[in-house]
């Protein structure tokens, strides 16, 4: 217990103290805990000898970023970036991979099957440092966070086929009772099937049972079972334990309580990351790095080079503009976790030696370091050579006020405005951090969060708000999140800016006290101006305006009635017109 005790003290006070050094610098976290696990591991201070163990429960942090992951997207946004995952992602791996074998065997003296098990999984990336670079920066969900989301998703995927090829490869002795590929790949199609149906069938009847009884603690312990429930699975059939986190996560993705899990998690994960991180650093070789110095870093930087040049182009190729593309191609520059699986997995096929090992294990380990310095320079680029962004306040520092204002696009910007006028106090949220710096440079302050989740909301202080207006530019914002915030703050009023009269019927009947389509007022007051320019009598056009409003009204409910049918109520429209989409 002792040693158990004293080993926590001196991993959690080294991560401790270089985090805060790094942080100051604003280089990231990721690199100050691997110089700490560099430091007090077994090539550095030796303050701690059992990296590998450490590196193997520390894993749970990926499992768990996964399946936080996973909560965020709902099976219909999936299905919406199915593209992006089998197209962009599968052409990244396709790519990398080719042209790092071919570098390693155009400059190494490896042998063919030894290139390969080297190169292709050097094409993978760590989902590890990426996915919290997202989530920290409030990009996850933009068009760049969610390609780059893609491509580390298919890269999990890719597992199976890349230990394919090792076991097709391997030298070592035929082992009986050995599973072939496409066995796995069989079995791994039927685990995902019947997770699916046990997240439906199983998963949510028992989350409605727990919710009757009102014990938080059993949400999160059902949670926890469905992560490690999934993760074992799939780590049986000779799957990543990663993706069946993520599974378990998508099951949950529509739940009424996925917030409170993420929330209740989010601590663990950030912890158990900063763990995996310090055992990677324990388990780099500095020996190694020093013998072969110049090997090491001129390969961690081709390595970087290949990939950002590869991904940038793919990126342009799939319509993304220059900078968000370049900044994916930084992003997901760096070797990744599975990397140090597979050489190992290499390394018994008899295909590599225990030193290529180490060296491109530490290589992996040299491109992780340097994602942060990327980061800085694309962030360099994206402000002009300006001063880098200090961090954005959680809204749990805010004073409590009357109004929460969520969004301060162009929407938000005249909602808070105007209610600033009146004296009114505000809160203001916006996940977007460009948006928030502009808005201090002009002195006002705006707290950083997604404001559709109940538990930021909560530390907003919602529940003791008179309202809370939902201004962002969200056609996906649905009945399930709206019914949610409206169970958990009863006595806040709700008011939400809504993209078109589709996302208007949907939303209509669930208690929100005020709804305005974006764009219906700003229409009907242009048409009011055109029709006075070209001399209409001011009362025929107040007429008309009446009429207009009215007919509207009809149409939308009729179209309510009919479960959002756009035709209905087409006798109400003018003559000749088609549904309306504003």
């Amino acid at each position: 217990m002792s040693d158990l005790l004293l080993g926590g003290f001196v991993m959690l006070g080294a991560a401790l103290v270089m985090v805060l050094v790094f942080r100051r610098f604003g280089i990231g976290a990721v690199l100050g805990y691997l110089i700490a696990g560099i430091l007090i591991g077994p090539h550095g201070f030796q303050l701690i000898s059992n990296g590998e163990t450490i590196l193997e429960f520390s894993e749970i942090g990926i499992i768990l970023l996964l399946f936080i992951v996973g909560l965020e997207l709902a099976p219909a946004r999936l299905m919406r970036l199915r593209q992006a995952i089998f197209g962009l992602g599968l052409s990244q791996v396709v790519l990398c991979g080719i042209v790092l074998f071919l570098l390693i065997m155009a400059t190494t003296k490896f042998t063919l099957a030894a290139a390969i098990a080297i190169g292709l999984p050097l094409a993978l990336s760590s989902t590890a440092q990426v996915l919290p670079m997202l989530q920290s920066s409030g990009r996850l969900n933009t068009p760049m966070g969610e390609k780059t989301f893609s491509i580390l998703l298919f890269q999990d995927l890719s597992i199976i086929p890349l230990l394919t090829i090792i076991a097709a490869l391997s030298r070592a002795p035929q082992q009986d009772g050995g599973q072939s590929g496409w066995l796995t790949a069989i079995y791994a199609i039927v685990a995902i099937a019947g997770l699916i149906a046990a997240g439906k069938y199983l998963l949510q009847p028992l989350l409605k049972v727990i919710g009757r009884i009102a014990e938080r603690e059993l949400f999160i312990v059902a949670g926890l079972v469905a992560v490690f429930g999934s993760a074992a699975l799939m780590e049986l059939i000779g799957l990543s334990s990663a993706l069946g986190a993520f599974i378990a996560g998508v099951m949950l993705a529509n739940s009424p309580y996925r917030h409170e899990l993420e929330a209740d998690i989010d601590p663990f994960r950030s912890l158990l990351l900063g763990f995996f991180f310090l055992a990677v650093g324990m388990m780099l070789d500095i020996n190694v790095v020093i013998e072969n110095t110049s090997f090491v870093v001129g390969a961690a930087l081709a390595l970087v080079a290949v990939k950002i040049a590869i991904i940038f182009g793919l990126g342009k190729l799939f319509g993304m503009e220059t900078y968000p593309a370049l900044a994916m191609g930084m992003l997901l520059s760096q070797g990744g976790e599975f990397g140090f699986v597979l050489f190992a997995e290499a390394e018994k096929a008899i295909l590599i030696e225990p030193e290529a090992s180490s060296l491109f294990g530490a290589i992996i380990t040299v491109s992780m370091a340097m994602t942060p310095f990327l980061m800085l320079l694309t962030r360099m680029f994206s402000e002009g050579g300006s001063k880098t962004t200090t961090d954005h306040e959680d809204p749990a520092n805010a004073e409590r006020a009357s109004v929460i204002v969520v969004g301060q696009g162009r929407f938000g910007q005249t909602v808070s405005q105007m209610m600033s006028a009146a004296k009114i106090p505000l809160t203001l949220i916006d996940i977007n951090p460009e948006q928030i710096d502009i808005h201090e440079q002009f002195g006002a302050k705006v707290f950083y969060g997604d404001g559709t989740r109940v538990d930021l909301l909560r530390r907003a202080g919602a529940e003791q708000a008179d309202a809370v207006v939902f201004c962002m530019n969200d056609k996906e914002f649905g009945p399930e999140r709206a019914r949610e915030v409206i169970q958990s703050f009863p006595e806040t009023k709700m008011f939400v800016r809504v993209y078109d009269r589709r996302q208007l019927v949907v939303l209509k009947g669930l208690g929100i006290v005020g709804m305005k389509r974006e764009l219906f007022e700003s229409a009907i007051h242009l048409a009011r101006q055109t029709m006075y320019a070209i001399d209409i009598d001011e009362s025929l056009i107040d007429e008309v305006d009446d009429e207009f409003r009215q007919r509207d009204c009809d149409r939308l409910e009729a179209q309510i009635k009919f479960g959002g049918d756009m035709f209905a109520g087409a006798e109400f429209g003018f003559g000749g017109d088609l549904p309306e989409k504003s």
